[in-house]
């Protein structure tokens, strides 16, 4: 009878481990999301063997640690634990046992390995690992059995049962997180399209979907207040070989059913009240699995920026014969009337026609120069050759020969004594404000005065041209440095009839300097202002050779040890060659990669001192590269594209952009933007507070007068702390810059070499003078100027 009884409870006991391990699997295998599938593993091995602590960690391919979950620890045991230097050591040691661990003493287990076990209250402990197809995919750590008993075979035994339901429940939510990605970036990429797309419903005829460009097509000919769809009725096709087709008048169920494909047809879309828009439509059927039509994918492209392209090249080309024909009928009619004369005129009328022939020759002469400067700026390959240079002799020979043209406005020009000098192409520099004088001139009255300012604005020094005449609308102002804008209608009264070459000539001059232009204006009739930025040098040695800014002669002492590093990441093997040899020809050592996933590997080991990113890159994009590796976000990044729309440049500079720089590009704008971007994230003055003296250039350190001796690391701790002074350094961002380390939890580095430095600057760490530690954040140290 006991011996029956003792099988029924055995038997209700199994029965009661299946029903639990059912129900665990059931609940791991609901969700598809990888943090809830990651919470409810932990959560029911837990429940499964009455464990008090549940961890569970996954591991990334390269076999790191890429998820760490908890369950049963209260918010101060887990933030304790998470700070455990030796946790992520025994925890590989525990991922890289080839099978399920069993322990009834914990504590001296982690002694034996030689870890320390203050942390480790619990006594009993069972680790078991996932595997999914033969893969490790991680594993999970359960401690402390209900009661103090140990862990039993039994429950290694369910737990190596639930583990391969637990494992396949994870691969299957990363599957289905890496398919919502590749879906979310194929609807983004679609909905960012230039070119409108819209997904009919072959059953319905009604359209599904809409991007962002589809939807802007249709609002310039939808009604307001009335429906999208509602346009399916009242629109009007007619077609480049003049037939017509109205949309009301078919079945566009038939029509979408029988769909073929249709490749670049240029179709005029209006409606009844003379509303329209030339389109240039595809279309693409969509097949079912038994070669019915199920959708219909139609995109459009609106011809109208293309058109204005068409006539603003037009423009252009009437402008350039315009400008071309006015000389050359000085120069005929002169050269006539010299050759045509009978008598032969007298010498000094024919020394008249004379320098009639030679001053048109020389404007001609001009307006060809800026056709071929435009062309090179065009093509990316204009090229300057700066050197250092006073801005008051540029501004100088700048007005000379803007008054001896025959200007007739006043000049009225102010600098600052202690302007610094700047790198700069003479010539091209006097070009550049000689055409912004010109411009003030065209468009303002003769009695107002032509204001040129200059003044130091950072490590650049910015140079303006003033004017009080007719003004710039403010809708233009993003427009004036494209060739040949006309603004207004040619109304001289609302604004700027044309800017010509002249303004876009300035912009790639001055980007070729790495520098910027911007024009500003409070409105039409409030004049306009302009204003380029040049590389400021900084100090000079008497008698020798130049020294520019802080970050340049940082690079300089760089070279003594390497040249300055610089890493390039672009997929295209050719523009990848192109700014490798620019730049080692500029100085600098290149590395390259075409493959963003090396981004982080390479900052560690080359630790270059900028990052040249490509703003496209294979399966992401420059901007979620910068989000995604933290190593990035502690490195001067210049972006580079072939996209110049305001937006993208305005996302890459709110990612954290040092620069961004529009292809095509020449190596002269490149180096020169590269240098500017060095110099920008260069260290500061020497750093004084209190008795502590830090001299970046000499890298040395001295407390009320002594030297202070100073590892290399313990150097660059203190320098990182310093440069950010009045800002907190958190100890992840101190072990990626000072370590070049991964992101890790583990911050027993910092803390012990911070002790070190404390010690070695005589500072206090419960009243501290020079660092103070932020708990749980990481550490700063003061402004010179806090009180």
């Amino acid at each position: 009878m006991d011996s029956s009884e003792e099988t029924a409870r055995e038997i209700q006991a199994l029965r009661e481990r299946v029903s639990s391990l059912s129900a665990a699997i059931l609940r791991v295998s609901a969700s598809l999301d990888l943090a809830t599938v990651l919470q409810e593993v932990v959560d029911a091995a837990r429940t499964l063997t009455a464990a008090r602590y549940g961890i569970i960690t996954t591991i990334d391919g390269a076999g790191g640690v890429r998820e760490f979950v908890t369950s049963g620890f209260t918010p101060e045991e887990k933030r304790r634990f998470a700070e455990w230097p030796d946790g992520p050591r025994l925890f590989a040691h525990l991922r890289d046992l080839p099978g399920p661990v069993r322990l009834a003493e914990f504590p001296a287990y982690v002694r034996a390995l030689g870890f320390s076990a203050d942390l480790i209250r619990s006594k009993t402990f069972q680790g078991t690992p996932m595997r999914h197809r033969g893969v490790h995919v991680g594993s999970f750590f359960l401690a402390e059995k209900e009661g103090a008993a140990a862990f039993t075979n039994e429950d290694e035994d369910l737990l190596v049962l639930f583990a391969s339901q637990a494992a396949t429940a994870i691969a299957n939510a990363r599957v289905h997180h890496r398919e919502q990605r590749a879906r979310a970036d194929l609807e983004a990429l679609v909905e960012t399209s230039p070119v409108g797309v819209v997904v009919f419903d072959a059953q319905s005829g009604l359209p599904v979907s809409f991007n962002r460009e589809a939807r802007r097509i249709v609002e310039t000919l939808r009604t307001a207040g009335r429906p999208a769809e509602e346009l399916l009725q009242v629109v009007n096709c007619r077609f480049s070989d003049g037939s017509e087709l109205a949309l009301g008048e078919m079945s566009l169920v038939r029509t979408l059913c029988n769909a073929t494909t249709m490749r670049a047809e240029e179709i005029l879309l209006s409606v009844p009240d003379g509303r329209s828009v030339r389109t240039l439509i595809n279309v693409t059927p969509i097949r079912g699995a038994h070669g019915e039509v199920v959708s219909v994918v139609v995109t459009m492209q609106d011809l109208a920026p293309l058109e204005e392209l068409e006539r603003l090249r037009a423009e252009f080309l009437g402008m350039v014969s315009h400008e071309l024909r006015a000389p050359l009928t000085s120069i005929k009619g002169s050269a006539a009337a010299v050759l045509g004369a009978a008598p032969a005129l007298p010498r000094a009328e024919m020394l008249q026609f004379f320098r009639i022939v030679d001053s048109q020759a020389d404007h001609m002469q001009g307006l060809i120069g800026n056709l071929l400067d435009a062309g090179r700026i065009e093509a990316g390959t204009l090229s300057v050759d700066p050197e250092p240079s006073e801005v008051s002799a540029l501004v100088d020979q700048a007005r000379n020969t803007f008054l001896s043209g025959g200007a007739r406005h006043a000049v009225h020009i102010d600098l600052p004594p202690d302007l610094p000098r700047v790198m700069a192409d003479r010539d091209r520099i006097v070009q550049v404000i000689n055409n912004l004088l010109s411009n003030a001139a065209r468009h303002s009255p003769e009695s107002s005065p032509i204001r040129l300012e200059a003044a130091r604005d950072g490590v650049h020094v910015a140079v303006s041209v003033r004017d009080e005449g007719r003004g710039v609308p403010p809708e233009m102002l993003g427009r004036l440095f494209r060739k040949h804008v006309a603004l207004s209608g040619g109304n001289a009264e609302s604004g700027l009839v044309a800017t010509g070459l002249g303004l876009a000539i300035c912009k790639g001059l001055v980007e070729a300097h790495g520098g910027r232009i911007r024009a500003e204006s409070a409105g039409v009739g409030q004049g306009a202002r302009f204003t380029f930025t040049l590389p400021a040098v900084e100090r000079e040695d008497s008698g020798g050779p130049v020294r520019p800014a802080a970050g340049e002669a940082r690079a300089q002492r760089d070279a003594a040890r390497g040249k300055p590093r610089i890493l390039v990441v672009d997929d295209d093997p050719q523009a990848l060659r192109h700014m490798r040899d620019a730049l080692a020809q500029a100085g600098y050592a290149v590395v390259v990669t075409g493959d963003p996933d090396e981004v982080p590997g390479l900052i560690r080991t080359e630790k270059p001192q900028l990052v040249l990113l490509d703003l496209m890159l294979p399966r992401t994009d420059g901007i979620e590269l910068m989000a995604r590796v933290p190593e990035l976000s502690d490195l001067p990044v210049i972006f580079i594209s072939g996209y110049g729309r305001d937006e993208t440049i305005a996302r890459a500079f709110k990612s954290g952009a040092a620069d961004y720089i529009v292809k095509p590009f020449s190596p002269t704008e490149l180096t020169a933007r590269v240098g500017a971007a060095l110099r920008t994230h260069a260290g500061p003055e020497p750093f004084v507070l209190a008795g502590l003296a830090i001299d970046y250039e000499r890298r040395r350190v001295t407390v009320n007068g002594s030297a202070v001796a100073l590892t290399a690391t313990e150097y660059e701790l203190l320098r990182i702390l310093s440069v950010n002074a009045g800002r907190v350094v958190t100890s992840e961002s101190l072990l990626r810059q000072a370590w070049r380390a991964r992101a890790s939890t583990d911050t027993g580095p910092v803390r012990a070499f911070v002790k070190k430095l404390r010690a070695k600057l005589g500072d206090d760490a419960e009243y501290p003078t020079y660092i103070f530690n932020e708990r749980g954040v990481g550490y700063r140290m003061p402004n010179p100027g806090e009180p």
